[in-house]
Formats: structure tokens, C-alpha cells, sequence
């Protein structure tokens, strides 16, 4: 099992925070164009326990359909969603909201197996490099559109917006 942990703290209180991570088409506006990452359950969806979601993307020019269940909610603190299909054996992604001095800390912890076992590990250096991007692309467009609240203020392909406010 792998993980990934990323974190930044976001000059704003917890509540209006959490709730633009519990709508979910916000996911698509935090994902990095190129992916095609598209929601294909019908919206609005309302987000709660047990709430399946379906998606589809596209990965090196491979199409992926990922369906995940809200295994965890408990707003504005915290939510977990897990992979039900697609393209990890294992994949359980912790969204943490904390009060924090100046605002609110946001902290993403994601545990994953990667498929095809033992063999699929050999893809992991280049997985996890492309995780590493889809993240750091994530915070950035966090900051963009929370905190900046101007959609063109900053490249989006940039995959950062510096060291601002951004941990992890």
C-alpha cells in the first residue's frame, strides 16, 4: 500500500471551504484539463454517506472509468471517498478540513495498491510522479479559485502557484 499526503492552508474559514469540496463538480474544475476528467452521474449530486459517483478520463490517451462511493461524511470536518472500480486495486482518499490560525487547513491523505500485483508495482515511480502532478495542479487551482477568486489569474498549467499558503 502506498501514500500520498499533501496539504495547504487556505485563508478562509472551514465551512465555505469544505463546501465547495462537497460539491462535486468542483472536481472537475481542480483537475487538470488535459485529463478529460469528466462526472458522468447525473448533477446535481447530492453528497452524503454512501453517495456513488461515476467519472470518466483519459490517461496517456487511455480511457478510464473510475466509480467511487462516500464511504465517510461528516461536514465540515472531514470525507473519505473509495474506489469502488477503476484504476487502482485500492484507493481510499481522506479529505481533512481543520481550523487553523489565519483560516483553514485542508489536508488530502490517500492510501492506493496499484493493480496487476506484483508486477504492477514496477509502474509506481511513473504513477506516482503523475499523482504528484495532479495534485500540485489541485492545490494550485484550490488557491486560484478560493483564494485569488479570479479563474484566469494564474496559468493553470503551471501545476503550482508558488510557495504560497501551499505545504506538502
Amino acid at each position: 500500500m502506498h501514500s500520498l499526503e499533501t496539504s495547504v492552508v487556505l485563508p478562509m474559514p472551514m465551512e465555505p471551504v469544505f463546501d465547495f469540496f462537497g460539491e462535486a463538480s468542483n472536481l472537475e474544475r481542480i483537475t487538470p484539463p488535459e485529463l478529460g476528467f469528466r462526472i458522468t452521474t447525473p448533477q446535481p449530486i447530492v453528497m452524503g454517506e454512501g453517495t456513488i459517483i461515476d467519472y470518466r478520463l483519459r490517461l496517456y490517451g487511455i480511457p478510464i472509468r473510475w466509480k467511487t462511493r462516500i464511504s465517510l461524511w461528516d461536514p465540515p470536518h472531514r470525507f473519505v471517498d473509495e474506489q469502488i472500480s477503476g484504476p487502482y486495486r485500492t484507493w481510499i482518499h481522506l479529505h481533512r478540513f481543520t481550523r487553523v490560525k489565519g483560516g483553514t487547513l485542508m489536508e488530502d491523505s490517500v492510501r492506493y495498491q496499484l493493480p496487476f500485483q506484483p508486477f504492477g508495482e514496477l509502474a509506481h515511480p511513473l504513477v506516482r510522479l503523475e499523482l504528484d502532478r495532479i495534485f500540485r495542479f489541485r492545490r494550485h487551482a484550490v488557491l486560484r479559485l478560493l483564494v485569488l477568486r479570479d479563474p484566469d489569474a494564474v496559468d493553470p498549467g503551471s501545476g503550482g502557484i508558488g510557495r504560497a499558503g501551499v505545504m506538502g
